[in-house]
């Protein structure tokens, strides 16, 4: 992925993607809970609160949600510091007013998880962490330390010390699961979508070349008649000038350009062409276009084809989508990334599937990945000999995440394996002890002529002169 988009692939400024006005909303919904719950408190059941330095605490919380709404833009986004100072305060506030009622005799000490599992959510692992290891440290001291509850006439409302004991392990537990369960789901949520945007990236680029290359194909087609005849009438002009050397230089100049023009009007357009022709394309085909720009590579392709036992001998035409041309482009990357000498590529058909294998002489996938393969943003510690193969490799496997997601999105089915561990003792396996990706399609969901969606040639359309 270019480094231009590694911001927005990235992401690493996730806090900075929430708005001030959505914590405000959710501080309003705090407050009015807490202003609920002591009004209940004192006027229901009749406990003694200090009620002047709870309204403090609660009004404290108020001023500071009434300043941002009035000094900071609405649609101001905040900070990762910002965030984490946000969250903090609404930890300490809550945890004052747990002091002056009960501590953790309070049913309501489990709010303390609201923090942290926000934080969890949209802050950094470090801020995490701290609004974590203060949420811990705060209710250990409420354990120990609070204002008691009384009622009307001065009873002390309390739990049993076992109890207490048992909320604080509850409440300590609860924040350690809850901010790792929220942390591990929010960052797995996060790496998907940004692999999903490269996804979606890789793919409009592929259709952006396409559809250029259709273009340029019917200019060159268009434009063939005129070149044509601008090079007949100059070869004419060069014969009917011999006597008239200035004038015959400049016709063969005429000629000699539109001999040019044609030639790069040729390169261009061996893309294709934006018809329904050119919608699909015989399987060796799209495979020698996925491979095509890795054959420079210093390592040797070798495509082999041929059909299952029973099926038709012609190959299938299939759809030339641009996301099985990318996807199986990507893989082909990989395996030249990582063989010695070699990649194989087999396509082989029958008359209900289609499947191609990809090989190499390489190292093959870590073992402790396989399970993973197709995952974004897999990272695994390479060892010294690794990086002095590849010096400049830094795979997150988002390159075979996307492949994997393209390919599927055209009806594949993946599998991922390593060469050494098949038990296959044919001599022309020998050496394709690599890394092993099989890509498999029902033939009715790629097959331009007689699959789901078949492909129309369209009618001829004659060239006007």
């Amino acid at each position: 992925m270019p480094d231009s988009n590694s911001a927005l692939i990235h992401g690493q400024e996730r806090s900075n993607w929430i708005r001030l006005r959505t914590l405000i909303l959710l501080r309003w919904v705090a407050i009015v809970g807490q202003l609920a719950a002591i009004t209940v408190a004192q006027w229901m059941y009749h406990l003694q609160l200090e009620i002047g330095l709870c309204y403090m605490a609660i009004g404290v919380s108020v001023i500071g949600n009434l300043i941002a709404i009035f000094v900071f833009p609405e649609n101001k986004r905040l900070t990762e510091t910002e965030n984490f100072l946000m969250v903090l305060f609404d930890l300490m506030q809550l945890s004052f007013l747990l002091y002056l009622t009960g501590g953790l005799h309070n049913p309501f000490a489990v709010f303390v998880l609201a923090p942290v599992t926000i934080s969890a959510g949209v802050l950094s692992l470090r801020s995490t962490l701290l609004i974590g290891g203060t949420a811990i440290m705060l209710v250990t001291l409420l354990a120990n330390f609070h204002m008691p509850l009384r009622t009307q006439d001065g009873v002390i409302l309390s739990i049993p010390a076992d109890f207490v004991f048992g909320n604080w392990v509850a409440i300590t537990i609860a924040t350690l699961f809850m901010g790792g369960y929220a942390r591990r789901v929010s960052v797995e949520m996060h790496a998907m979508s940004d692999a999903l945007t490269a996804t979606q990236m890789a793919l409009a680029r592929e259709q952006k070349l396409t559809d250029l290359g259709g273009v340029v194909a019917a200019a060159a087609h268009e434009l063939g008649t005129p070149l044509a005849t601008i090079k007949l009438t100059s070869a004419e002009l060069i014969e009917e000038l011999d006597d008239r050397p200035d004038l015959r230089e400049d016709a063969a100049l005429i000629r000699d350009q539109a001999d040019r023009c044609r030639d790069i009007l040729r390169n261009m357009g061996r893309a294709g062409n934006d018809d329904l022709q050119m919608h699909q394309a015989p399987l060796r085909t799209v495979i020698e276009e996925a491979a095509e720009p890795h054959t420079g590579r210093g390592k040797t392709i070798h495509i082999e084809e041929g059909p299952l036992p029973g099926a038709d001998t012609h190959q299938p035409v299939i759809l030339r989508k641009p996301e099985v041309i990318h996807g199986l482009r990507n893989l082909i990357q990989n395996a030249v990334d990582f063989a010695r000498a070699n990649v194989w590529i087999e396509n082989r058909w029958s008359d209900d599937e289609i499947s191609i294998r990809i090989m190499d002489d390489g190292r093959g996938y870590p073992p402790h990945m396989i399970g993973r393969i197709g995952d974004p943003f897999v990272r695994f510690r390479r060892g010294e000999s690794e990086r002095r193969i590849r010096p400049e490799y830094e795979g997150m496997g988002l390159g075979l995440f996307i492949a994997k997601t393209l390919l599927e999105r055209s009806g594949a089915e993946l599998r991922f394996a390593n060469g050494h561990d098949r038990a296959d003792p044919a001599p022309t396996v020998t050496e394709r002890k690599g890394a092993i990706v099989e890509v498999r399609w029902a033939r009715r969901k790629i097959d331009a002529q007689h699959g789901e969606t078949p492909v129309p040639l369209g009618r001829n359309r004659p060239i006007e002169l």
